[in-house]
Protein backbone atom coordinates (compact mmCIF):
# COMPACT_ATOMS: atom_id res chain seq x y z
CA UNK A 1 0.00 0.00 0.00
CA UNK A 2 1.48 3.22 -0.80
CA UNK A 3 2.28 5.71 2.26
CA UNK A 4 0.54 8.85 2.12
CA UNK A 5 2.79 11.79 1.76
CA UNK A 6 2.14 14.31 4.54
CA UNK A 7 3.21 17.51 6.45
CA UNK A 8 2.59 18.67 9.24
CA UNK A 9 1.84 22.86 9.39
CA UNK A 10 2.47 24.29 12.72
CA UNK A 11 5.09 22.46 14.90
CA UNK A 12 4.55 24.07 18.19
CA UNK A 13 3.36 22.70 21.67
CA UNK A 14 0.90 20.36 20.01
CA UNK A 15 1.94 20.30 16.28
CA UNK A 16 5.52 18.64 17.62
CA UNK A 17 3.67 15.59 18.85
CA UNK A 18 1.41 15.36 16.11
CA UNK A 19 4.63 15.67 13.80
CA UNK A 20 5.88 12.61 16.36
CA UNK A 21 3.06 10.22 15.90
CA UNK A 22 2.86 10.65 11.98
CA UNK A 23 6.51 10.25 11.52
CA UNK A 24 6.36 7.10 13.83
CA UNK A 25 3.37 5.59 11.71
CA UNK A 26 3.34 3.27 8.66
CA UNK A 27 0.80 4.44 6.78
CA UNK A 28 2.60 8.02 5.92
CA UNK A 29 5.37 9.48 4.91
CA UNK A 30 6.02 12.54 6.61
CA UNK A 31 7.92 14.69 3.69
CA UNK A 32 8.16 18.48 5.23
CA UNK A 33 7.79 19.86 8.92
CA UNK A 34 6.41 23.56 8.77
CA UNK A 35 6.91 26.32 11.15
CA UNK A 36 7.00 29.92 10.71
CA UNK A 37 9.66 29.62 13.50
CA UNK A 38 12.73 28.79 12.11
CA UNK A 39 13.80 27.50 15.29
CA UNK A 40 11.57 25.03 15.21
CA UNK A 41 11.42 23.88 11.61
CA UNK A 42 13.47 24.33 8.46
CA UNK A 43 10.59 25.16 5.91
CA UNK A 44 8.95 28.12 7.47
CA UNK A 45 6.35 28.15 3.88
CA UNK A 46 3.40 25.77 3.68
CA UNK A 47 2.33 26.68 0.01
CA UNK A 48 5.49 25.28 -1.85
CA UNK A 49 4.69 21.90 -0.57
CA UNK A 50 0.83 21.57 -1.23
CA UNK A 51 1.34 20.11 -4.50
CA UNK A 52 3.98 17.69 -3.02
CA UNK A 53 1.61 16.28 -0.36
CA UNK A 54 -1.98 14.30 -0.42
CA UNK A 55 -3.22 15.15 3.83
CA UNK A 56 -1.97 17.40 6.39
CA UNK A 57 -2.24 18.58 10.24
CA UNK A 58 -2.93 21.81 10.85
CA UNK A 59 -1.81 22.59 14.48
CA UNK A 60 -1.05 26.66 13.54
CA UNK A 61 -2.50 29.48 16.03
CA UNK A 62 -6.48 29.61 15.92
CA UNK A 63 -6.61 32.67 14.20
CA UNK A 64 -4.63 31.11 11.38
CA UNK A 65 -6.61 28.18 10.87
CA UNK A 66 -9.28 28.94 8.01
CA UNK A 67 -6.66 30.29 5.60
CA UNK A 68 -4.09 27.38 6.19
CA UNK A 69 -6.97 25.01 5.73
CA UNK A 70 -8.43 27.01 3.30
CA UNK A 71 -5.42 26.67 0.87
CA UNK A 72 -4.93 23.23 1.50
CA UNK A 73 -8.16 22.20 0.96
CA UNK A 74 -7.88 24.19 -2.78
CA UNK A 75 -4.65 22.21 -3.74
CA UNK A 76 -6.57 18.93 -2.89
CA UNK A 77 -4.95 17.76 0.26
CA UNK A 78 -7.11 16.10 3.21
CA UNK A 79 -6.37 18.11 6.76
CA UNK A 80 -6.53 17.39 10.00
CA UNK A 81 -6.97 20.09 12.05
CA UNK A 82 -6.27 20.99 15.75
CA UNK A 83 -9.90 22.12 17.73
CA UNK A 84 -11.42 24.53 17.36
CA UNK A 85 -12.36 24.47 13.46
CA UNK A 86 -12.36 27.97 13.22
CA UNK A 87 -12.61 31.51 14.96
CA UNK A 88 -16.31 31.83 13.46
CA UNK A 89 -19.09 29.84 12.06
CA UNK A 90 -18.50 31.97 8.55
CA UNK A 91 -14.84 30.55 8.06
CA UNK A 92 -16.21 27.33 9.43
CA UNK A 93 -19.07 27.24 6.64
CA UNK A 94 -16.72 28.15 4.02
CA UNK A 95 -14.36 25.49 4.92
CA UNK A 96 -17.30 22.61 5.13
CA UNK A 97 -18.71 23.92 1.25
CA UNK A 98 -15.10 23.95 0.05
CA UNK A 99 -14.02 20.19 1.32
CA UNK A 100 -17.35 18.54 -0.03
CA UNK A 101 -17.16 20.43 -3.00
CA UNK A 102 -13.23 18.67 -2.85
CA UNK A 103 -14.58 15.53 -2.24
CA UNK A 104 -11.93 15.84 0.76
CA UNK A 105 -11.46 14.64 4.43
CA UNK A 106 -11.68 17.25 6.87
CA UNK A 107 -11.49 16.23 10.50
CA UNK A 108 -11.25 18.08 13.67
CA UNK A 109 -8.69 17.23 16.32
CA UNK A 110 -11.49 16.77 19.48
CA UNK A 111 -8.73 14.14 21.41
CA UNK A 112 -11.24 12.74 23.50
CA UNK A 113 -12.96 10.76 21.01
CA UNK A 114 -9.85 8.51 21.02
CA UNK A 115 -10.17 7.97 24.47
CA UNK A 116 -11.24 3.98 25.16
CA UNK A 117 -13.05 5.61 28.60
CA UNK A 118 -15.35 7.42 26.66
CA UNK A 119 -15.87 5.32 23.50
CA UNK A 120 -16.71 2.21 25.85
CA UNK A 121 -19.33 4.35 27.84
CA UNK A 122 -20.56 6.02 24.06
CA UNK A 123 -20.96 2.47 23.21
CA UNK A 124 -23.64 1.66 26.14
CA UNK A 125 -26.20 3.91 24.64
CA UNK A 126 -29.73 4.77 25.94
CA UNK A 127 -30.76 7.86 26.51
CA UNK A 128 -28.78 10.07 28.52
CA UNK A 129 -31.06 12.08 31.32
CA UNK A 130 -28.12 13.85 33.01
CA UNK A 131 -24.16 14.62 31.99
CA UNK A 132 -21.66 16.30 34.08
CA UNK A 133 -18.61 17.22 33.29
CA UNK A 134 -15.80 19.01 35.10
CA UNK A 135 -11.83 19.59 33.10
CA UNK A 136 -9.57 21.71 34.82
CA UNK A 137 -6.10 22.59 34.64
CA UNK A 138 -3.00 24.49 36.09
CA UNK A 139 -2.24 27.74 34.07
CA UNK A 140 -0.32 27.94 30.91
CA UNK A 141 0.77 30.74 28.71
CA UNK A 142 -0.22 28.73 25.91
CA UNK A 143 -3.59 28.40 24.68
CA UNK A 144 -4.02 31.80 25.81
CA UNK A 145 -5.11 33.47 22.20
CA UNK A 146 -8.56 32.08 22.97
CA UNK A 147 -10.57 31.76 26.31
CA UNK A 148 -10.95 29.25 28.73
CA UNK A 149 -14.42 27.87 26.50
CA UNK A 150 -12.29 27.78 23.24
CA UNK A 151 -9.02 26.30 24.63
CA UNK A 152 -10.28 23.85 27.21
CA UNK A 153 -14.30 23.09 27.54
CA UNK A 154 -14.91 22.72 23.51
CA UNK A 155 -13.50 19.48 24.54
CA UNK A 156 -16.20 18.59 26.31
CA UNK A 157 -19.03 19.91 24.70
CA UNK A 158 -18.49 17.90 21.71
CA UNK A 159 -18.58 15.22 24.02
CA UNK A 160 -21.98 16.52 25.04
CA UNK A 161 -23.00 16.57 21.88
CA UNK A 162 -21.68 12.98 20.75
CA UNK A 163 -23.67 11.71 23.70
CA UNK A 164 -27.18 13.96 24.06
CA UNK A 165 -27.92 13.47 20.53
CA UNK A 166 -31.28 15.87 21.09
CA UNK A 167 -31.54 19.27 19.67
CA UNK A 168 -30.70 21.99 22.19
CA UNK A 169 -33.41 23.98 23.59
CA UNK A 170 -31.77 26.30 25.73
CA UNK A 171 -28.08 27.53 27.22
CA UNK A 172 -27.30 29.26 30.19
CA UNK A 173 -23.38 30.51 31.08
CA UNK A 174 -21.21 32.03 34.13
CA UNK A 175 -17.86 32.80 34.03
CA UNK A 176 -14.71 34.97 35.43
CA UNK A 177 -11.48 36.40 34.39
CA UNK A 178 -9.12 35.43 36.85
CA UNK A 179 -4.91 35.40 35.67
CA UNK A 180 -5.76 36.77 31.52
CA UNK A 181 -8.08 39.30 29.94
CA UNK A 182 -10.16 36.34 28.57
CA UNK A 183 -12.14 34.33 30.55
CA UNK A 184 -10.18 31.44 32.41
CA UNK A 185 -13.09 29.80 34.38
CA UNK A 186 -16.81 29.23 32.82
CA UNK A 187 -19.68 27.02 33.63
CA UNK A 188 -22.39 25.94 30.89
CA UNK A 189 -25.38 24.26 31.42
CA UNK A 190 -27.40 22.91 28.62
CA UNK A 191 -31.05 21.95 28.00
CA UNK A 192 -32.20 19.00 25.50
CA UNK A 193 -35.47 18.75 23.51
CA UNK A 194 -35.83 15.30 24.97
CA UNK A 195 -35.05 16.69 28.82
CA UNK A 196 -31.73 15.58 29.00
CA UNK A 197 -29.02 18.26 30.75
CA UNK A 198 -25.81 18.76 30.89
CA UNK A 199 -23.17 20.67 32.84
CA UNK A 200 -19.91 21.64 31.94
CA UNK A 201 -16.77 23.25 34.08
CA UNK A 202 -13.83 24.38 32.67
CA UNK A 203 -10.93 26.06 34.43
CA UNK A 204 -7.67 27.03 33.40
CA UNK A 205 -6.42 28.31 36.67
CA UNK A 206 -6.54 24.97 38.89
CA UNK A 207 -3.65 23.58 40.49
CA UNK A 208 -4.25 20.06 39.67
CA UNK A 209 -5.78 18.56 36.48
CA UNK A 210 -8.87 16.82 36.64
CA UNK A 211 -10.94 14.89 33.53
CA UNK A 212 -14.27 13.82 34.84
CA UNK A 213 -16.96 12.75 33.02
CA UNK A 214 -20.21 11.14 34.48
CA UNK A 215 -23.57 10.09 32.73
CA UNK A 216 -27.15 9.21 34.64
CA UNK A 217 -29.61 7.13 32.65
CA UNK A 218 -32.40 5.74 33.80
CA UNK A 219 -31.50 3.03 36.73
CA UNK A 220 -27.42 3.41 36.62
CA UNK A 221 -25.14 5.95 35.99
CA UNK A 222 -21.39 5.72 34.89
CA UNK A 223 -18.51 7.73 35.96
CA UNK A 224 -15.62 8.29 33.89
CA UNK A 225 -11.58 9.19 34.88
CA UNK A 226 -10.73 10.55 31.18
CA UNK A 227 -7.48 11.15 32.35
CA UNK A 228 -7.05 7.44 34.18
CA UNK A 229 -8.93 6.57 31.03
CA UNK A 230 -11.04 4.32 33.46
CA UNK A 231 -14.94 3.85 34.04
CA UNK A 232 -17.11 2.89 37.09
CA UNK A 233 -20.24 1.65 36.97
CA UNK A 234 -23.21 2.12 39.31
CA UNK A 235 -26.40 0.43 38.94
CA UNK A 236 -29.89 -1.05 40.15
CA UNK A 237 -29.39 -4.61 41.07
CA UNK A 238 -29.39 -7.47 42.94
CA UNK A 239 -26.89 -9.77 45.20
CA UNK A 240 -27.08 -12.88 44.54
CA UNK A 241 -25.03 -13.64 47.63
CA UNK A 242 -27.32 -11.90 50.02
CA UNK A 243 -30.58 -12.68 47.93
CA UNK A 244 -30.73 -8.76 48.26
CA UNK A 245 -32.04 -6.46 45.72
CA UNK A 246 -29.87 -3.13 46.09
CA UNK A 247 -26.97 -1.01 44.37
CA UNK A 248 -24.43 -3.18 41.92
CA UNK A 249 -20.98 -1.45 41.48
CA UNK A 250 -18.30 -2.17 38.98
CA UNK A 251 -15.50 -0.73 38.00
CA UNK A 252 -13.76 -1.33 34.24
CA UNK A 253 -9.83 -0.33 33.23
CA UNK A 254 -8.53 -0.20 29.57
CA UNK A 255 -5.03 -0.54 28.14
CA UNK A 256 -3.61 2.82 27.92
CA UNK A 257 -4.03 4.43 24.91
CA UNK A 258 -2.49 6.85 22.82
CA UNK A 259 -5.40 8.82 21.67
CA UNK A 260 -2.83 11.07 19.57
CA UNK A 261 -1.67 8.24 17.45
CA UNK A 262 -5.28 6.62 17.38
CA UNK A 263 -6.42 9.88 16.01
CA UNK A 264 -3.76 10.06 13.29
CA UNK A 265 -4.75 6.48 12.56
CA UNK A 266 -8.04 7.21 12.04
CA UNK A 267 -7.53 10.04 9.65
CA UNK A 268 -5.54 8.36 7.42
CA UNK A 269 -8.14 5.58 7.79
CA UNK A 270 -10.47 7.96 6.58
CA UNK A 271 -8.61 9.67 3.43
CA UNK A 272 -8.15 5.96 2.20
CA UNK A 273 -11.96 5.55 2.51
CA UNK A 274 -12.01 2.55 4.62
CA UNK A 275 -13.49 4.61 7.24
CA UNK A 276 -15.52 7.76 7.44
CA UNK A 277 -13.39 10.54 9.79
CA UNK A 278 -14.41 9.79 13.28
CA UNK A 279 -14.82 14.27 14.01
CA UNK A 280 -16.11 15.42 11.18
CA UNK A 281 -15.98 19.12 9.91
CA UNK A 282 -19.65 19.32 10.59
CA UNK A 283 -19.31 17.86 14.17
CA UNK A 284 -16.48 20.43 14.66
CA UNK A 285 -18.76 23.21 13.31
CA UNK A 286 -21.02 21.85 16.37
CA UNK A 287 -18.67 21.97 18.79
CA UNK A 288 -17.88 25.75 17.66
CA UNK A 289 -21.55 26.73 17.78
CA UNK A 290 -21.79 25.71 20.87
CA UNK A 291 -18.80 27.06 22.45
CA UNK A 292 -19.30 30.90 20.72
CA UNK A 293 -22.23 30.41 22.55
CA UNK A 294 -21.30 30.18 25.50
CA UNK A 295 -18.87 32.44 25.57
CA UNK A 296 -21.18 34.97 24.22
CA UNK A 297 -23.20 34.15 27.08
CA UNK A 298 -20.57 34.70 29.52
CA UNK A 299 -19.38 37.93 28.49
CA UNK A 300 -22.58 38.93 28.51
CA UNK A 301 -23.62 38.34 32.09
CA UNK A 302 -20.03 39.96 33.17
CA UNK A 303 -20.58 43.03 31.23
CA UNK A 304 -24.39 42.86 33.47
CA UNK A 305 -22.71 42.86 36.68
CA UNK A 306 -19.63 45.04 35.57
CA UNK A 307 -16.79 42.37 36.06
Amino acid sequence: MTKLRTAVIGVGYMGKFHAEKFAASPDCELIATIDADASRAKESDYKPWLGKIDAACVAVPTRLHFQVVKDCLEAGVHVLVEKPLTRTLEEADALLELARTQKLILQVGHLQRFNPAFQALAAQGGRPLFIDIERLAPFKSRGTDVDVVLDLMIHDLDLVLALAKAPIEQVSASGFRVLTDAIDIANARIEFADGCIASVSASRVSQSPVRKLRVFRHDAYVSADLQEQRLRHVRKGSNAAQGLDGIVESEQSFERADELRAQAQAFFRAVRGEIPALVTGEQGRQALALALQVGRLVEERLARHGT
